[in-house]
């Protein structure tokens, strides 16, 4: 028993977890239609708005680290889980492009701080020996609604629904998610010694290079959550795109049956090397795409859907495994400053990804953004084998 994963707190979270990030993805891949078709906004500015969201999660989230390995951790991943819920309610009054901008950086700022404190908490109350296999469940459910939540949401607006109503609809989902996030039992955790303020309070240091690589992985996975309905509006692609997240659901769904097990047999450099190749074959066929229609619409619009459903299996393999990395260069004391410097890795990506996108699509065309992204993530996958690798067997705690 002392190895039991389900748990009433531990199916909680998940859930709220899921409940959070579905109602933010949801609005993701609507907010570029929102924004050109209520405010006016070009490309370049749609892409300037949204990644300021990303950059005030990462103002926060090396401080949220060091306050989720000082205090309390519960009453810290509540308040900010509360703020996060009522933004939406605030999209639902902003009548000006500054209003929505300032709601944004609010947004973004209690993000950067709930992500890190449900990470945190789920890694306190998992068994060690289970870790890499309940990371995965838990990055399932966030995958998952980061697929769901887009198709969701694209479904509805191309069903004609307001835009009030996919608003309500996220602040909706977040409240049942404040509600469970609120009854998650957490272990006792013992006030900790004040230490000189240090740059590794605030950011694993020994985990940079894997940052690094996760960056580098992230970008294009921001352009193509945000502008992949945009993009297949583009090349003429008249499938709905939902299918697009619903496939990308799936493939994480099949990743999972076997990528945190393999975690726990201690094959974490193994499972995301795999990954990274699968990734790289998908975001180079995604580009090509744009090519593609010219020859054969039928087939582009088999070979598009098909490589979302392997861009899922792929970051699925990936997320517990990199996940996993950062918390085992870490004493147990910095869980929460490894969790930090892990997701602040890939939100810095998603960021660039959402300018980049946003800017290459003006200068050019979105197949030209994907293959950029295409090329990082070659960037990524040489780096990771020659440095990344072998600092974790190096530096490795468990």
């Amino acid at each position: 028993m002392k190895d039991k994963l389900l748990t009433p707190s531990y199916a909680l979270i998940i859930a709220a977890n899921f409940l959070q990030f579905f109602g933010f993805w949801l609005l993701m891949p609507i907010l570029p239609f929102y924004l050109q078709e209520v405010f006016g906004a070009d490309k370049g500015s749609i892409g300037l708005i949204l990644s300021c969201y990303t950059i005030a999660a990462l103002c926060i989230r090396p401080f949220s680290g060091y306050l989720l390995d000082t205090f309390a951790r519960k009453p810290l991943y509540l308040v900010a889980y509360f703020i996060f819920t009522t933004i939406f309610g605030g999209y639902l009054l902003a009548s000006t492009l500054t209003l929505f901008i300032i709601l944004r950086i609010i947004h973004g700022l209690s993000f950067g701080m709930v992500t890190v404190g449900g990470n945190t908490i789920v890694i306190d109350i998992m068994p060690s020996s289970r870790r890499g296999e309940g990371l995965g469940y838990y990055g399932l459910a966030n995958n998952t609604a980061m697929s769901i939540g887009p198709m969701t949401g694209l479904f509805l607006h191309e069903a004609e629904v307001g835009y009030s109503l996919i608003f309500c609809c996220s602040l909706g989902a977040c409240i049942i998610g404040f509600l469970c996030a609120s009854l998650v039992k957490t272990p006792y955790k013992p006030s900790i010694q004040k230490e000189a303020v240090s740059l590794d309070r605030f950011i694993l240091l020994k985990g940079i290079p894997a940052g690094i690589s996760l960056l580098l992985l992230s970008i294009p996975y921001g352009m193509t959550t945000n502008y992949v309905a945009m993009y297949a509006k583009q090349i003429g692609l008249t499938t709905s795109t939902g299918f697009f997240f619903t496939l990308m659901a799936i493939g994480m769904a099949i990743s999972r049956l076997f990528s945190g097990r393999l975690v726990d047999k201690g094959m974490i450099t193994q499972v995301i090397g795999v990954g990274l190749y699968l990734v790289c074959f998908c975001f180079f066929g995604l580009s090509s795409c744009g090519w593609l229609m010219a020859w054969n619409s039928t087939f582009t619009t088999y070979f598009f859907f098909a490589i979302s459903l392997f861009l899922g299996i792929g970051f699925g393999t990936m997320f517990p495994a990199y996940n996993t990395l950062f918390v085992n260069l870490a004493p147990n004391k910095q869980r929460g400053t490894a969790t930090s410097t892990y997701l602040t890795s890939w939100d810095v990506g998603i960021g660039i990804g959402m300018l980049l996108g946003g800017y290459i699509a003006e200068i050019a065309t979105f197949k030209f953004a994907y293959l950029a992204g295409a090329a990082l993530t070659v960037v990524s996958l040489f780096y990771f084998h020659q440095k990344v690798a072998p600092h974790f067997q190096r530096h490795r705690l468990r």
